[in-house]
């Protein structure tokens, strides 16, 4: 999505409809994405990387870092800004599966595939023993939702696809279900983060 072209909103088939801070994606690092690099101290895959935000900070900050995107534009941008990415779809093959200290699902990316369990259990077979994945949460209290999505940008609406969100309290039954626990939940920048590693 390009951000001069207008806005763009995530509608949900629960009626919730979201307004996509697509600026802030093709922006710099800002204080949230900032405290998620301080976090990573090995090589990290970023899932859903898009225009490239974090795997150029991670990649700024002396971080070993590939991002993922199946968006052939978004590699592209990504690659613009001096990162590593590859065009792919997560739950086929990567780059050195097993062995990233980091995993990073920002920006409702636990949403990706419609199935948070599902995401979540192929995080744990990218990372090596000792990795963390460390995802973006919905606030305390707005629970839980997984269904058909789709993209309004200006009059187009783009096809359907599953989506799902998790808030820090509802993170955990998956996280579960995919052999993780929660290790650490924190608020940066006004948004909520969780650090899931091995149970």
């Amino acid at each position: 999505m390009r951000w001069r072209t207008g806005v763009h909103w995530l509608v949900h088939a629960d009626g919730v409809r979201r307004r996509l801070p697509v600026e802030r994606w093709h922006g710099p690092a800002e204080a949230a994405t900032v405290a998620v690099v301080a976090r990573c101290h090995g090589p990290t895959l970023d899932l859903g990387c898009g225009p490239g935000r974090v795997a150029a900070a991670l990649t700024r900050a002396g971080v070993t870092t590939v991002g993922v995107d199946v968006c052939a534009r978004a590699v592209a941008l990504t690659r613009a800004r001096g990162a590593v990415a590859v065009r792919a779809d997560l739950f086929g093959p990567l780059p050195a599966e097993g062995r990233w200290r980091h995993v990073v699902l920002l920006d409702g990316n636990i949403g990706i595939g419609g199935d948070p369990a599902r995401l979540l259990r192929r995080c744990r077979e990218l990372l090596r023993p000792d990795g963390a994945v460390l995802v973006e949460l919905e606030p305390p209290g707005s629970g839980a939702w997984q269904g058909e999505a789709h993209v309004v940008s200006g009059r187009r609406r783009g096809p359907s696809f599953g989506w799902a969100r998790l808030d820090t309290r509802a993170v955990h039954g998956p996280a579960a279900a995919a052999g993780l626990a929660v290790r650490d939940l924190h608020k940066a920048g006004g948004r909520w983060f969780a650090e899931l590693a091995a149970a």
